[in-house]
């Protein structure tokens, strides 16, 4: 599918090249508004607004709302004014709020300026709420019913509003004052037995629903549980703001995966795409954590100075070190991630951490031991049979497999105590991934490792 995508990319920047403008527009029109959006990703800046204007108004906006923030921002400033209010009006407000979020203030002016009175005070109103909360996501652009409806008024409502909506096939029943008291959908509707039916009579009562203060990734975390296409909004009152839809949810879901993953690995979260970013930009995303984790490391010389006697009267000793920071890196790494993807899931909670502790020690005893073992039998038959090195003794050998099943231990504790007492201190659990314990685990695997060697070898 990849490859046939970049055929057909290839294709139409080499059509637009050679200014077969009604080729191109004929086969635009029949394409995807997020293959379009790709297609404009890999253009020259001076052929987008070129191609731009080839597409219908609706297909307009619908691939502007799809675009990366730069090459938005690169279209608003070329617009006449006419042109920017004609892509505004077709755009949501949910999405027409969040163009303004990635504007220069200097573009935002000029945004809010053309769109109508309406939709300003809706993003205004969407802009006012916490970032990622469910208010910041969410749009305001519903079906509200009556009660007091039959299906008939409702659907002929439906009809008549439903084409500014954005979802029409789950409607909301509120009260005068806007309060949520039900929800019916379309099918419900269509598939009534009597059109003089009250909407009340339809409708579902015991609804699911999210404050506008919610965070964003809990709002997600309800559509993955419940499979929901739509998810109402309420205010501390009760009354009806507004709905996020499935699409948003996706969008949250990717974005806070990305960041996970980037906090994992040792990065500030970027704002943009890879191909958009500056070595300039991913330096200073980089460049703290890299020094923080060097300054750390500091612990681990400042051990191993301690106990450098020990390593010049048995020089065997030092061999053994990488391998025995490695593995209790990689355990610690073990434990983290998956502690990690379960705070993140919901699958765990503070609550739990006496049961996750206890799980990840039992787990950590049998990982120990077996290490411990395969150490053993290794080291025995390498280093004593075949090489035969007079310095790498049994008491080595011991001291080295006592301390990478303790060091196994200390680290799958570490690993998921950490994120735990992150998520308790309303920090992100993913901070507290692969860098920093394997920083943590690494100083005491080496305080383990002497320790057992001056306890065992006297030195």
């Amino acid at each position: 599918m990849a490859e046939r995508f970049e055929i057909v990319e290839k294709a139409l920047r080499q059509m637009l090249e050679d200014k077969k403008y009604n080729t191109l527009r004929d086969i635009l029109i029949t394409m995807n508004p997020s293959d379009i959006a790709a297609v404009f990703a890999g253009l020259k800046d001076e052929k987008i607004p070129v191609m731009f204007r080839l597409l219908t108004k609706e297909l307009a906006a619908e691939t502007f709302v799809e675009m990366e923030p730069d090459d938005q921002e690169l279209l608003i400033r070329g617009f006449s004014d006419n042109e920017l209010k004609e892509v505004l009006d077709e755009l949501y407000v949910d999405d027409a709020a969040d163009l303004v979020e990635e504007m220069p203030a200097n573009v935002v002016k000029r945004i809010l300026k053309q769109a109508d009175p309406e939709m300003r005070s809706a993003i205004n109103q969407i802009l006012r709420y916490p970032e990622y909360s469910a208010g910041s996501i969410m749009t305001t652009e519903y079906v509200s019913l009556r009660p007091t409806m039959t299906v008939e008024e409702a659907i002929l409502r439906i009809r008549r509003q439903g084409i500014d909506k954005e979802t029409i096939y789950t409607c909301y029943v509120t009260a005068k004052d806007r309060t949520l008291i039900g929800m019916v959908t379309v099918k419900d509707l269509l598939l009534a037995p009597d059109d003089e039916m009250t909407i009340q009579e339809l409708m579902i009562t015991n609804l699911i629903f999210v404050s506008t203060q919610t965070d964003q990734e809990d709002v997600a975390r309800m559509f993955s549980k419940y499979n929901f296409l739509a998810l109402p909004v309420v205010d501390g009152e009760g009354r009806m703001v507004g709905i996020v839809t499935f699409d948003d949810a996706m969008d949250v879901m990717e974005e806070e995966a990305t960041e996970d993953m980037e906090l994992m690995s040792g990065m500030t979260p970027s704002e943009k795409p890879y191909l958009k970013s500056s070595p300039f930009d991913l330096f200073k995303n980089r460049i703290p954590w890299l020094m923080l984790m060097m300054v750390s490391a500091t612990f681990t010389g400042l051990i191993m100075t301690a106990f450098e006697d020990a390593l010049a009267a048995q020089i065997a000793l030092s061999a053994f070190i990488p391998m025995l920071m490695g593995t209790g890196g990689n355990s610690g790494s073990q434990s983290s991630v998956t502690v990690i993807r379960g705070l993140s899931l919901g699958e765990i909670q503070f609550r739990d951490i006496g049961h996750v502790l206890w799980t990840e020690l039992r787990t950590a005893l049998l990982c120990g031991v077996a290490l411990a073992v395969v150490c053993f039998g290794k080291i025995f038959l390498v280093d004593h049979l075949l090489f035969n090195n007079p310095d790498v003794t049994l008491a080595v050998d011991l001291v080295v497999c006592c301390a990478l099943c303790v060091t196994v231990v200390l680290a799958k504790i570490v690993g998921c105590l950490l994120p735990i007492g992150a998520k308790a201190l309303k920090l992100d659990p993913a901070v507290m991934a692969s860098p920093f314990i394997s920083t943590i685990v690494d100083a005491l695997s080496l305080l383990v490792y002497f320790l057992f060697a001056n306890w065992i070898l006297g030195i």
